[in-house]
């Protein structure tokens, strides 16, 4: 079965094309960056204008890197939610007006849930072209069921439990701010522009990690809730006792260091205790703030300790993608699970 994801809750229009669930053919996304870096944040007004422009270059690339055409996609998976309403609709409605027009089915899938699912994919070389059937003799390791999920972003960081494909609960999520809202945050403090998690990562290798004690909020040892607005805080307190500006602080390297050391420190301890707490042994993780090297190298040595398998996707799977919602999507395919023109975009977490 061949399935087009796309994706296009925020500020990026992705498109992918996997097979069965699990191979991904192609996958092509189209940044925004550029144009809202200079306000510091998404505006999501434009967010959805530029979607307008892009979704249907975006899918057309995806087509054809992946070697097929439209006439031979057997349905489509679409983010309706969660996420901005106005960028959300515009995939949303493509979707459904190519479901109507080509007489194939399309589900709606839930982004976030989404994103732990990027572990069972794997990409396919097309060089040469594959047959139908032919995995090309490539295999990797894949969690089992019942694992714990975390989903770092800039909008979300929940910890959920999964039984199944599409069988969930929420363990915990953030109470304020997002743990990749609050890297954002803190690089516009610094001067550093947006998306500020790369920038953030890249000065803490060069600084002491331990320079600043900035106080992990945990809020309490017995939930799975998050809580980064505090750190946020702190650091703009500490940046205002220096009496530097901001943008010239000297500390810089060090300051990203130990603001990072503590987010990661909470994203890392959190995850660790609800596998301890939930007696699973497989945890996954996943979402933007995932492609943060200082967050993966710790994971890796406390899930070692702790005698946890890890799973994390390639930073490229990480990050907003159409692969993961078709991987999605084939399962509720499976299920007999389809979308109806009258379905809406879903703004907040289900």
């Amino acid at each position: 079965m061949l399935i087009l994801g796309i994706e296009s809750s925020c500020d990026d229009m992705a498109a992918a094309v996997v097979r069965d669930g699990r191979y991904i053919l192609s996958s092509v996304v189209s940044s925004q960056d550029a144009i809202h870096k200079k306000y510091g944040g998404i505006v999501p007004e434009l967010a959805s204008r530029r979607h307008i422009e892009t979704v249907i270059p975006v899918v057309e690339e995806a087509l054809n890197q992946a070697r097929v055409t439209l006439d031979e996609i057997d349905a489509i998976g679409v983010t309706h939610g969660p996420g901005l309403v106005g960028s959300i609709l515009v995939g949303l409605s493509f979707a459904k007006a190519v479901s109507y027009v080509k007489d194939i089915p399309f589900v709606g899938v839930n982004h976030i849930t989404a994103h732990p699912m990027a572990v069972f994919l794997e990409k396919i070389p097309l060089n040469p072209p594959l047959l139908k059937g032919d995995t090309g003799g490539l295999s990797h390791l894949t969690p089992s069921f019942p694992f714990i999920a975390l989903v770092a972003s800039g909008g979300h960081t929940t910890l959920f439990k999964f039984k199944d494909f599409g069988d969930y609960e929420i363990l915990g999520q953030t109470r304020d701010d997002a743990a990749g809202e609050a890297f954002d945050k803190v690089a516009k403090l610094l001067g550093l522009g947006y998306p500020g998690g790369a920038v953030i990562d890249k000065l803490a290798k060069t600084g002491n990690a331990s320079a600043i004690e900035f106080t992990r909020p945990y809020i309490s040892k017995d939930t799975f809730d998050f809580s980064f607005s505090g750190i946020k805080t702190a650091a703009l307190n500490y940046l205002k006792k220096t009496g530097d500006r901001f943008e010239i602080c000297p500390q810089i390297n060090d300051l990203s260091a130990s603001f990072q050391e503590a987010v990661v420190d909470v994203l890392t301890d959190k995850a660790v205790f609800a596998c301890k707490a939930s007696k699973v042994n497989n945890l996954v993780v996943s979402g933007g703030v995932a492609c943060n090297s200082r967050l993966r190298q710790k994971l890796h040595n406390k899930s070692k300790d702790h005698g946890i398998q890890l799973f994390i996707p390639e930073p490229s799977l990480c990050s907003d993608n159409g692969a993961m919602i078709a991987a999605v999507a084939y399962q509720l395919l499976k299920k007999g699970v389809r979308g109806e023109l009258d379905m809406n975009a879903i703004p907040s977490m289900e």
